[in-house]
């Protein structure tokens, strides 16, 4: 008997009634990954679900992330924000510098596929959302031509190409020593075969004396067209929102990277700018991208 008392407690969960938080678990390559589904008092098929993608090194309870969700489940949209596991087990918080790097970018493509499907149980509606490095990648998922149930995207200060060539510009600068010995070191380590061979390098990403994979330091400095967001817009086909940040340091070119994609897209592309905000788009900022993104969804549905 008590364990069908057990089993009615665990289906209420399963079926959230009213706005709820629910922590969600799924198993992706052998790891298992987590997500914070959100939902709004009046949740149904019908209800719009946004897919969402943190920047580069961060996690699903960032403040971007949760000041975004809460502020569109106000507005009667559900959110499931994920963590991307970078090839660790339940990962949360933000990446720990002490660890050793082995994950790619591509990787996240499949994690991404994982929770659209994920979604796609919850709403017909399902929408994907990428913060920074998050946006090239949920841009990098669609432009590959796998998501058939994903009405639109929305694309928060995305990064750039120009951005990712600053930061192989700025390597030597920051780390004082040179990028690119490390990389032909990493290149041919790859082309032969090993590209789980470990380096010991003076910095990766945002982490100083880290130790990383030859195939991981490859994926982020290697020159890539995959790193080109806009590039990867242009070949979609459907709606996608971008938000740029007036006040924006790390990413300050997503305007002038976007502008002409947006003019000449016949107004699949919609590019609109929050007027003060940073990267992080902290505190009321939170709101006013809500409120682009409840009108973006108003018009794609």
């Amino acid at each position: 008997m008590r364990w069908l008392m057990g089993m009615a407690v665990l289906l209420a969960l399963a079926v959230p009634a009213g706005a709820t938080e629910q922590e969600l678990e799924l198993s992706i390559d052998g790891r298992t990954a987590l997500a914070t589904l959100r939902t709004p008092a009046s949740m149904g098929p019908d209800t719009p679900l946004i897919v969402m993608t943190h920047g580069t090194l961060a996690h699903k309870d960032m403040e971007v992330i949760q000041g975004v969700a809460k502020a569109l489940e106000q507005r009667g949209i559900a959110s499931l924000a994920h963590t991307l596991s970078l090839g660790l087990d339940r990962r949360k918080g933000m990446y720990d510098c002490a660890v050793r790097h082995d994950y790619v970018a591509a990787e996240a493509d499949a994690e991404i596929a994982a929770w659209v499907n994920r979604a796609k149980g919850m709403s017909r509606l399902v929408f994907t959302f990428g913060h920074s490095r998050g946006g090239n990648q949920v841009a990098r998922y669609l432009a590959a031509g796998e998501a058939p149930s994903v009405v639109g995207a929305v694309l928060l200060a995305p990064v750039t190409a120009k951005a990712e060539g600053d930061l192989r510009a700025s390597y030597a600068r920051t780390y004082g020593k040179p990028l690119e010995p490390l990389l032909e070191q990493a290149t041919k380590a790859v082309a032969a075969g090993r590209g789980g061979e470990w380096m010991d390098v003076p910095g990766f990403i945002y982490c100083r004396n880290a130790v990383v994979t030859a195939r991981a330091f490859t994926s982020f400095y290697a020159a890539d067209p995959s790193q080109d967001t806009a590039a990867l817009v242009s070949r979609m086909k459907l709606p996608v929102l971008v938000l740029a940040a007036t006040k924006d340091t790390v990413v300050p070119d997503v305007i002038a990277s976007f502008a002409p994609l947006a003019d000449s897209s016949g107004g699949r592309v919609q590019l609109d700018k929050i007027d003060g905000a940073d990267h992080f788009f902290r505190d009321l900022f939170a709101e006013d991208v809500a409120d682009r993104i409840a009108e973006f969804i108003k018009q794609t549905r």
